[in-house]
C-alpha cells in the first residue's frame, strides 16, 4: 500500500517533466523553481489530513507534479550558474539537495523521539521551507521568455545522446529513489532498528551524497566523467550488497553510506552534460 501511493508521486513527475522545458521556454525557469518550490512546501501538511488511500495517491500525485517541475527547473538555474562561472559545480548544487535530505531524516528521527504528531512535524518543517525558498527567490537568475515566431511543440523526442545521459541518469536515480523511499522502512521491518534509529540509515545516505558531491566537481576535472562514473557505480554496488547480506541496523547504515558515496556524482553529471550538449559527446567519443 506503501508503495501504491510513492507510485502516486512518481506518476505526477513522469507527467509533468516532459512538458516542463516547454513551459520553462514561456515563462522562464525562475518562474517555474518558485511556483514548483511553493506549491510542494504547502502541499505537505496535507499527507496526515487525508485518511482514504485515494486522495492520499492523488495528493502525492500533485507533489510529484510540483516536484518534477521543480527539479527541471531548478537544474536549468544551476546550469545557467554552471555557464556563467565557466566551470562545472553542478555535484556542489546538489550536495544541497543531500544536505536537506541529511536534515530531514534527522528532523523525522527528532520528532518521532518527542512523539510529536505528523502533522506538527510536517507543518514545522513546511514552514521553515517556505520562508527560505521566499529568501532565496531575490537570488535566482532572471531568465526571460523566451520570443519564437514559429510556435515549437510542448514535447520533443530526445536524440540518442540524450537517451543514453537519460538511461544513466534513471538507473542512478533509481537507486537514490529506493534509500529515500524504503530505506527507513528497510532498517525499521527487516533490520529490526527501533524507530528513533531507522532514519538514520537515510541521514548516512543523505551525509555521504553530501561529502562526495561537495567533492565532485573536483574529482570530475582529475578523473574525467566517463571514469568517475564508472566508479561511483562500482562502489554504489558495493554498498547496496553489504546492506543487503549484512542484515543489521548498523552494517545496513554503514553500507548505506557507501551506496551515497557511489550515486553521489552520476546525477549531477548527467544533467551538467545533458545541460551542455545538444548532439554527441566528443568527451565520451560516443558519436550517432
Amino acid at each position: 500500500m506503501v508503495g501504491l501511493v510513492l507510485l502516486g508521486s512518481s506518476i505526477g513527475a513522469l507527467f509533468a517533466m516532459p512538458f516542463t522545458g516547454w513551459v520553462i521556454i514561456r515563462n522562464g525557469s525562475r518562474r517555474i523553481t518558485l511556483f514548483g518550490a511553493f506549491t510542494y512546501c504547502a502541499l505537505v501538511p496535507f499527507i496526515p489530513l487525508l485518511p482514504q488511500v485515494w486522495s492520499l495517491i492523488f495528493l502525492f500525485f500533485l507533489l510529484g507534479i510540483s516536484a518534477g517541475m521543480l527539479d527541471v527547473a531548478m537544474n536549468s538555474q544551476a546550469v545557467m550558474v554552471e555557464k556563467q562561472l565557466q566551470k562545472p559545480i553542478m555535484t556542489s548544487f546538489h550536495a544541497l539537495f543531500s544536505i536537506g535530505m541529511m536534515i530531514g531524516a534527522v528532523c523525522g528521527s527528532l520528532f518521532t523521539e518527542l512523539g510529536t504528531t505528523l502533522f506538527i512535524h510536517l507543518i514545522s518543517i513546511s514552514a521553515v521551507s517556505l520562508v527560505t525558498v521566499f529568501i532565496a527567490r531575490y537570488y535566482l537568475i532572471h531568465d526571460k521568455p523566451e520570443n519564437k515566431d514559429k510556435e515549437g511543440p510542448a514535447f520533443r523526442l530526445p536524440n540518442a545522446a540524450m537517451v543514453s545521459i537519460g538511461v544513466i541518469a534513471f538507473c542512478c536515480m533509481l537507486g537514490e529513489g529506493a534509500m529515500a523511499d524504503w530505506s527507513t522502512n528497510y532498517m525499521e521491518n527487516i533490520a529490526k532498528a527501533s524507530p528513533a534509529l531507522a532514519p538514520i540509515g537515510l541521514s548516512s545516505f543523505a551525509l555521504a551524497m553530501t561529502i562526495g558531491r561537495i567533492f565532485g566537481d573536483g574529482a570530475r576535472v582529475k578523473f574525467g566523467d566517463r571514469t568517475l562514473m564508472i566508479a561511483c557505480g562500482l562502489i554504489s554496488m558495493i554498498g547496496l550488497s553489504c546492506a543487503v547480506i549484512f542484515v543489521h541496523p548498523y552494517a545496513v547504515i554503514a553500507g548505506l553510506f557507501v551506496v551515497g558515496i557511489g550515486l553521489s556524482a552520476i546525477v549531477p553529471i548527467a544533467y551538467s552534460i545533458a545541460g551542455h550538449t545538444k548532439i554527441f559527446l566528443p568527451e565520451w567519443g560516443w558519436r550517432w
